[in-house]
């Protein structure tokens, strides 16, 4: 008994199982899509902070007003500008699906595409109304 080894007493040694990753998964339009929807609620996060800084300097004065009025009217401000409202629309349908999720509905894969893929292109069509509405309401860039 005493020849037995130490390691032998366990049993055969068996690999241990690897866990799953991405480079095991095939990237699918709906994993892609849920990674999104966590990245556009913390860049929805961020946007939050320009509202503030546009809503202190409203309260503040019109020379802190004016200091917000010109960085949101910068290239930089509207392109800022241009993706918290894409981030809000699509984090919002994207919220949309996961409630039709909730009712049990959509979960064939082909259904599962369609809504996934319905809450991006709505999300960028969304963005780009707003955005025309917006500037026909303003009377045409400035």
């Amino acid at each position: 008994m005493a020849d037995i080894d130490a390691g032998a007493a366990k049993g055969p040694q068996r690999p241990r199982p690897i866990s799953p990753h991405l480079q095991i998964y095939k990237p699918m339009l709906t994993m892609v899509m849920s990674i999104l929807h966590r990245v556009t609620g913390a860049a929805l996060y961020f946007g939050m902070l320009v509202i503030a800084w546009w809503l202190i300097a409203a309260a503040s004065g019109p020379n802190a007003y004016a200091n917000v009025e010109w960085f949101i009217g910068s290239l930089i401000g509207r392109v800022v500008l241009f993706g918290f409202t894409w981030a809000l629309i699509h984090h919002a349908l994207g919220g949309v699906r996961h409630l039709i999720w909730d009712t049990l509905r959509g979960f064939e894969p082909a259904d599962r595409e369609f809504l996934t893929l319905a809450s991006l292109i709505g999300s960028i069509a969304l963005t780009f109304i707003i955005w025309a509405v917006g500037y026909l309401a303003m009377g045409g860039p400035r």
